[in-house]
């Protein structure tokens, strides 16, 4: 039914933006959050001004400070009142005085584990529980959340939790401010639209289509249906009906569920499966035909305006994001680890100060103020008692932060004859592009070289990037290929990074043609035998490790290295320096 497709032209990317902000603005509780990726810039404060403009006036809208510790932000005790009066006195949070409005979050791809479950608990339930130094309070904490995105990159983006959660994505990462125009306020019609809302009926076939629709492209998550038939009801609402049509489902598709996408559909609507285990009355069988038929229409027609809205480099963005799923990001990043001496703050807690830790006084405080009056009536004679503030043991709390590990990528440049000339050129000039973006990342870099009769350890682990320009430009080539010894030299390395915990990455640079044993003599067959047994005690320490087979043809050899080491295998028959750059990046 050709004629009955949706024909709606394709709209603005920049009214989009502003058409995801009306929909939140009139359906915050349905629609939980909008995330916004964008940099901080004139562009995005455009857009939040104009969502501010939306709400009313008395409606709270706050920004959540970086690094904000758990009392700020459910609650906790309020110091000063607890040790004038003796006795606890609670000091709400700022997820209870938000409640009713919007919580800005900026950088909220570096939102903590901790801070994002007591979003995604507010969210999901609309209250909190205090339950903490002596205060047992239950408060309402219902508020939409706008998440600002500054992330670059699979390493930086938001945590899984809160992405389900809140329903609308936009980007403005490629607006300027030219493309950006003066919007009115907008209220009074919204107004009108946050009335209809309640009244908004939501058919079963739209339900059934929802559902149709998210499954094939490979959405499994209920929670975003349910977030995209609240979308459609508030854009009903918009448009002043009370009930559901298919340009409604498409503003839902194209702003809820699009980029959760994970596949894309096929042209054809598979045929429905037949059922011929148990007799149908033909009654039976006209009817469930009849309402299958209906939906698989509706469907039918909604995806093919789908399709025609699609983005064009829809399929580059989610092989993008399948790629990003399998290789993570922990490489890049380097791990995290708790610290008690520096790095970012974290919550602090119960401990004693042995080892050097910091005690952080105001934790302690608050953790002893709620029991003075119980502590001075236990002592002997409290009415003589000139002791102000009884701290005990127990109430210590040490200082924690959150440190990153430090990474050490380590480089084993083959420089013998057999890759020497041009081919040894390019690996220089890859390798200078790695050692470039290791330094930005403040990670430790060492370079072993091997040729002739040995190994040979160009540049210890190190942070400058001077020295590794140095030791690269006096990388010569030519010679036997002593392949065991730099694996030797590596795993040496490895071992001594890991004893100063140090996340290590090997990357490997060769042809595999081994032909120098580990004593320097010449021998094709001792030389591959006694490099694949270091390989494999390199393998047993579970090393992240990259194998670049840099010879002009694939060669078996440096595939089975790569199999020993248990790492990844890349053959770069037409290599050059930029290409390989990026081969050992997407790595990392």
């Amino acid at each position: 039914m050709q004629e009955d497709t949706p024909t709606l032209e394709q709209p603005e990317p920049w009214e989009d933006c502003l058409l995801a902000a009306r929909l939140l603005a009139i359906n915050p509780n349905g629609l939980k959050g909008l995330i916004v990726k964008a940099k901080a810039g004139p562009v995005r404060d455009v857009f939040l001004s104009y969502f501010q403009g939306l709400l009313k006036k008395d409606v709270p809208f706050r920004k959540m400070p970086a690094n904000i510790t758990d009392d700020r932000l459910i609650g906790g005790v309020d110091l000063a009142e607890t040790l004038y009066l003796g006795k606890p006195v609670l000091r709400h949070g700022l997820m209870s005085e938000v409640n009713g409005g919007v919580l800005v979050i900026p950088m909220a791809e570096r939102l903590s584990l901790d801070a994002a479950s007591r979003l995604s608990t507010a969210l999901d339930f609309g209250k909190i529980a205090i339950e903490r130094d002596g205060i047992s309070s239950t408060s309402h904490s219902r508020f939409a959340v706008l998440a600002l995105d500054e992330g670059d990159g699979a390493d930086e983006a938001l945590l899984p939790s809160l992405t389900d959660r809140l329903g609308l994505q936009i980007d403005l990462e490629h607006f300027s401010i030219r493309d950006v125009y003066e919007t009115m306020d907008g209220w009074e019609e919204l107004e009108e639209a946050k009335n209809l809302l309640p009244k908004v009926q939501l058919a079963d076939e739209f339900i059934e289509t929802f559902n149709v629709l998210a499954l094939k492209f490979g959405i499994f998550s209920l929670r975003a249906v349910s977030l995209a038939m609240q979308a459609a009801r508030a854009h009903a609402a918009l448009n002043e009906r009370l009930s559901i049509v298919e340009e409604d489902i498409l503003v839902a598709m194209r702003l809820v569920l699009l980029h959760r996408a994970l596949i894309i559909p096929l042209d054809e609507m598979p045929e429905a499966e037949v059922d011929e285990r148990e007799p149908q009355t033909p009654e039976d069988s006209c009817d469930e035909a009849s309402d299958d038929g209906k939906v698989s229409e509706l469907s039918e027609r909604v995806l093919e305006a789908v399709e025609a809205q699609l983005p064009a480099d829809l399929l580059a963005l989610l092989a993008n994001s399948v790629n990003q799923r399998r290789s993570g990001a922990g490489g890049r990043t380097g791990e995290h680890s708790v610290s008690f001496e520096r790095g970012r703050p974290l919550a602090s807690r119960r401990g004693d100060l042995r080892a050097g830790r910091r005690l952080d006084v105001l934790s302690t405080i608050r953790a002893a103020a709620p029991w003075q009056r119980v502590r001075k009536q236990e002592r002997e004679r409290p009415d003589t008692d000139t002791i102000n503030l009884d701290v005990r043991r127990d109430d210590f709390h040490v200082a924690r932060y959150k440190e990153k590990a430090e990474t050490a990528t380590i480089f084993a440049v083959d420089a013998s004859g057999s890759t020497a000339a041009s081919r040894l050129g390019e690996a220089k000039g890859a390798v200078e592009l790695l050692l470039s973006e290791s330094y930005a990342r403040r990670d430790h870099v060492a370079l072993v070289s091997f040729r002739g009769q040995a190994a040979e350890l160009l540049l210890s682990p190190t942070r400058s990037l001077v020295r590794a320009k140095k030791a690269l430009a006096a990388l010569p080539g030519g010679g036997g290929t002593p392949l065991a010894s730099a694996l030797q030299t590596s795993m040496a390395m490895v071992e001594d990074a890991e004893r100063r915990g140090r996340t290590s990455t090997f990357v490997l640079l060769t042809d595999g043609s081994a032909n120098i044993t580990l004593d320097g003599q010449a021998g094709r067959t001792t030389a591959i035998e006694e490099a694949m047994m270091i390989a494999k005690q390199f393998g047993a320490m579970q090393t992240k490790t990259l194998v670049v087979d840099i010879s002009k043809r694939q060669n078996t050899r440096a595939k089975e290295i790569a199999n020993a080491l248990q790492g990844l295998y890349v053959p770069l028959p037409h290599v050059n320096a930029q290409a390989l750059s990026n081969v050992v990046r997407s790595f990392q």
